[in-house]
């Protein structure tokens, strides 16, 4: 017979356990979905400050640099940079080069940025009403 110390009990819950809960140790828990890793991945992602902003500003189509600054106030070059970099690096915007002199850079949402789009709007509705 094993034994382990318990450390705490929050709702039925014994958090000192040595091994993993699963779904199947509780009757509830067994009814519900688990969150998965790509949900997950995508809550960090989109959650990153600054990031849902972006996003939503570029809903309406591309913009630059500058343009994006403008609709998000507040925003620092060095973090909105970093940010556009990290959802180019996500195939969830395009930097765009024109072919005019001077050259313009434009950012624009990707099919998969694209994608988005009714996640983004139902989270301002939401905002609106609770925040």
């Amino acid at each position: 017979m094993r034994s382990h110390t318990v450390v705490g009990v929050v709702s039925g819950y014994d958090y000192g356990m040595a091994e993993q809960a699963t779904a199947e140790d509780n009757p509830v828990t067994a009814q519900r979905e688990s969150c998965c890793s790509a949900y997950h991945a995508a809550i960090e992602l989109i959650g990153k400050r600054w990031t849902g902003a972006i996003l939503f500003v570029l809903l309406d189509g591309p913009l630059r640099f500058s343009e994006v600054k403008v609709l998000v106030p507040d925003l620092s070059d060095r973090l909105l940079s970093e940010r556009l970099k990290e959802l180019e690096a996500e195939n969830i915007v395009e930097r765009r080069a024109s072919e005019e002199v001077p050259v313009r850079i434009e950012y624009a949402l990707t099919e998969k940025g694209r994608a988005l789009e009714p996640a983004v709007r139902s989270l301002k509705v939401w905002a609106r009403s609770w925040l």
